[in-house]
């Protein structure tokens, strides 16, 4: 594995964008300059992330998030 962390990375397993082995070894976000841990999805070349709103839910029972648009710079937390 690379020691870049994936272009676009979600949090949830039904997601096309999910990679375990990513998120086994740790992702961490810096949006804007600043360290996020509430990140459910990010994608570095569009530039935004996702993060959940609050405690509603959709009726699926999934969180409800918030797309917010900036500078995104994702790192590995364990580097191996």
């Amino acid at each position: 594995m690379s020691d870049t962390p994936p272009d676009r990375l979600a949090v949830n397993p039904s997601s096309p964008f999910h990679d375990p082995a990513a998120l086994e070894r740790g992702v961490g976000v810096r949006f804007n300059g600043v360290e996020r841990d509430d990140v459910e999805e990010y994608s570095v070349s569009e530039g935004w992330i996702r993060v959940q709103a609050g405690k509603a839910r959709d009726r699926r029972g999934n969180p409800m998030t918030l797309k917010i648009n900036g500078a995104v710079e994702p790192y590995f937390l364990n580097l191996k």
